[in-house]
C-alpha cells in the first residue's frame, strides 16, 4: 500500500501536477499585484480631489463623481479563486467608471491656471499617470501568467488529471469593446 502511494506521488510530481501547482499560484501572485495597482490608484485619489477642492470647489459635481466612483471600484473585490470571465468584467466595469471619473477631473486643469501650476496637483497627477501605466503591466503580467498556466493544464499528461484536481482555466484580462477604434481628437 504505502510503496503504491509512493509511486503514485513520484508519477504525480513528474507528470506536472506540482508544476500545475506553482502555476495556479503564479496566477493568484499576479492577480493580487494587480489589485494592488488599483489599490495605489484609489489611494492617490483623496489626496487629489482634496487638492483640485482648494482651487477649484464650485466643481462640486465633478468632485463628488470622482469620490462616488472611488467608492463604487473599492467596493467591488475579486479573490483570486474566483477569476471567472464574469466576475473580472464586473471588477473592470467598477474600475471603468473611476477612469471616466478621473478623466473629468483632470480636465478641469485646463479651466484653471493656477491649478495647472500647483506643485501638489501636478505631482499627484504625475503618480496617477504612473499608477495607471502600472495597472496596464500588471494586467499585461496577469495574462502571461494565466496564458502559461492554462497551456500547462491542457497539455498532456496534466490534462489527465486536471479536472480531478480542479485545476480549472483562468480567464484574461481582454480590451473592453471598442477599444480598437483609435479615439478622436479635434481641435
Amino acid at each position: 500500500m504505502y510503496l503504491l502511494l509512493i509511486l503514485v506521488s513520484a508519477g504525480m510530481s513528474s507528470c506536472g501536477y506540482n508544476r500545475a501547482v506553482n502555476l495556479q499560484e503564479k496566477v493568484s501572485g499576479q492577480w493580487a499585484n494587480v489589485e494592488n495597482a488599483y489599490q495605489r490608484r484609489a489611494d492617490l485619489i483623496p489626496n487629489l480631489v482634496n487638492t483640485v477642492k482648494g482651487y477649484a470647489s464650485h466643481e462640486k459635481q465633478t468632485l463628488e463623481g470622482v469620490i462616488q466612483a472611488r467608492s463604487e471600484a473599492t467596493k467591488v473585490t475579486l479573490n483570486a479563486d474566483n477569476l471567472t470571465e464574469e466576475n473580472i468584467k464586473r471588477f473592470e466595469r467598477a474600475q471603468e467608471g473611476l477612469t471616466g471619473a478621473l478623466s473629468k477631473l483632470m480636465m478641469l486643469r485646463e479651466s484653471y491656471p493656477d491649478l495647472k501650476a500647483n506643485q501638489n496637483f501636478l505631482t499627484l497627477q504625475a503618480q496617477l499617470e504612473g499608477t495607471e501605466n502600472r495597472i496596464s503591466v500588471e494586467r499585461r503580467k496577469y495574462n502571461e501568467a494565466v496564458q502559461e498556466y492554462n497551456s500547462a493544464i491542457r497539455r498532456f499528461p496534466t490534462v489527465i488529471y486536471a479536472g480531478w484536481f480542479d485545476f480549472r482555466p483562468k480567464p484574461y484580462f481582454e480590451a473592453k469593446q471598442g477599444a480598437d477604434v483609435a479615439p478622436t481628437v479635434e481641435f
